[in-house]
């Protein structure tokens, strides 16, 4: 990378964390929603007039075209944005799957409709179901998965940007991407705050963790508010980094690899659309998923992915499971044995840093119960 990329590159880092003059997030979201209508506006008239027209950087549709490209050394800013589908193999349920899925299995929270259970005014007078399923899906309890691990084999490559990710398991953490690698678009376990706007003190995941496995709600010790993790539910706003971050690494983004995801929730969705008219798309979902309308693909603009007309030109859909589709393209990298190992590494140091939280807390358990058992003698009247 030449020096003046290496400056411009550092500027860019530097300006994903504004100083304290931040806009707030109803402005961000506000100026999103207006960018959206500026760029359908822009696709209207540049196709109506006949202008950009795009590169075709792609020689095959397909993961094969996606991997020489690749290999050509053209590509060295690849976006990742991932969703619920790359953590159903380590046993995380995703949202939608009929049967299996999240909304499908609340039941026995008794819930006014599924979605209730993340949504900020029923959480602030029912927290209960919501603290009963963080048990059950608390970060800690799941090992990434081959994809997770995939993204760190890019970044270590020095080919990932960014990492868009609608997850709050922090599994992309746990498999070695760093803050400044990640965007956590719906928010993270990581962090928790009080939810007054007077206090919003701040907790770690360990405090969150323990008040939630000890079937506490956790109150904050300052104002005894409630205390959230720091996941976005419906009726709150996405992080200002989210909009700060995407004007940037979008328009340099040169590959987006999307995966997991339905492409249904704005303003995440609607990402796909902020890349250059050249970047070729890959998808990789047991579905399709983020289509053109029919009737604006058919007039050549929208921001959709286009896998099947006659006028596709980039979008690449590669029809299975994350960990599948990772592992195919990295075979075709040539980087299949490298990924295998770093999974199996990996897990093995979880596994071995499990069961010496698991003998700590055992043997603190029994130093307890020794404790508690035995009996104070009682003095013998003379």
């Amino acid at each position: 990378m030449s020096d003046a990329a290496e400056i411009s590159r550092k500027e860019e880092e530097e300006d994903t964390n504004p100083e304290p003059e931040e806009p707030s997030d109803d402005s961000s979201e506000e100026e999103a929603s207006g960018d959206r209508e500026m760029d359908f506006l822009r696709n209207l008239f540049s196709s109506t007039l006949g202008l950009g027209s795009a590169e075709k950087v792609l020689d095959e549709l397909t993961l094969e075209g996606i991997a020489r490209y690749i290999q050509s050394g053209k590509c060295k800013n690849i976006i990742c944005m991932v969703g619920a589908g790359i953590s159903t193999s380590a046993g995380i349920p995703d949202f939608r799957s009929p049967g299996t899925g999240l909304y499908a299995n609340l039941q026995k929270y008794n819930l006014p409709y599924p979605e209730a259970i993340f949504q900020i005014d029923y959480f602030k007078k029912h927290p209960e179901p919501f603290f009963a399923l963080a048990r059950e899906l608390y970060p800690g309890q799941f090992k990434p998965t081959v994809c997770h691990y995939f993204m760190k084999l890019l970044k270590d490559k020095g080919l990932l940007r960014r990492c868009y990710s609608q997850n709050i398991d922090t599994l992309e953490r746990v498999a070695g991407l760093q803050g400044e690698d990640l965007i956590e678009a719906h928010g993270t376990f990581y962090t928790s705050h009080c939810v007054s706007f007077c206090c919003r003190k701040e907790y770690t995941l360990e405090w969150m963790k323990e008040k939630i496995f000890s079937d506490d709600i956790p109150s904050c010790d300052k104002c005894n508010s409630l205390v959230k993790p720091d996941i976005v539910f419906f009726g709150e706003n996405l992080p200002v980094r989210f909009f700060t971050s995407m004007k940037m690494d979008f328009p340099r983004c040169d590959l987006l690899i999307i995966m997991g995801t339905s492409l249904q929730v704005q303003p995440f969705a609607g990402l796909v659309g902020r890349v250059s008219k050249s970047c070729p798309r890959l998808l990789i979902n047991m579905e399709k998923a983020g289509q053109a309308d029919p009737l604006l693909g058919m007039l050549g603009f929208g921001g959709g992915m286009d896998f099947d007309s006659d006028k596709a030109y980039r979008d690449v859909a590669h029809i299975s499971t994350c960990d599948d589709g990772c592992t195919a393209l990295a075979d075709l990298l040539g980087w299949k044995v490298e990924l295998e190992e770093m999974v199996q590494r990996e897990h093995a140091r979880i596994d071995s840093q499990d069961k010496k939280v698991e003998a700590k807390e055992s043997k603190g358990a029994e130093g307890r119960a020794s404790s508690a058992s035995v009996v104070p003698e009682t003095k013998k009247e003379e």
